[in-house]
């Protein structure tokens, strides 16, 4: 699984790790049963503190998306794949939300909006690293 961190995008590390692990599950990279890394390897991975990754990994834990497995690790829980789905959704509702009415507040009509929407629609289509990208050759598996 690819995990992608954006320090300056204003949303926590550690968010940003338990929404990338929600749209895993929804997309069905991460499957029912399936463990996910380990906090250590996962720190040395996106080169953050373990803490971070612990913090992500205990929400994930809380909201019912994983669930320990003693002497193994996390793994996603059976019943995870329609709620990643609901809360992919919500999560992208409110970013795209957030963007158009600070557009719109922003002095743009709704015309040049929708124009600005699908301009970047077609522009990113097929050019964007997703969860279920292959690693590039020069990442360690």
């Amino acid at each position: 699984m690819f995990f992608s961190i954006d320090a300056d995008n204003g949303i926590a590390i550690y968010e940003q790790i338990v929404r990338q692990v929600k749209f895993a599950v929804a997309n069905g990279v991460l499957v029912p049963g399936q463990l996910l890394p380990s906090v250590r390897a996962l720190a040395v991975k996106l080169a953050i503190n373990p803490n971070t990754v612990a913090k992500a990994f205990q929400q994930l834990q809380s909201e019912g998306v994983v669930v320990p497995l003693r002497g193994k690790g996390l793994a996603v829980r059976d019943d995870a794949v329609q709620s990643c789905r609901v809360a992919r959704r919500e999560i992208l509702e409110d970013r795209i939300r957030t963007a158009i009415t600070e557009a719109l507040h922003g002095g743009l009509s709704a015309k040049e909006v929708r124009r600005l929407v699908l301009d970047q629609i077609q522009e990113l289509d097929g050019n964007v690293t997703t969860v279920s990208s292959p690693l590039e050759e020069t990442e360690p598996v």
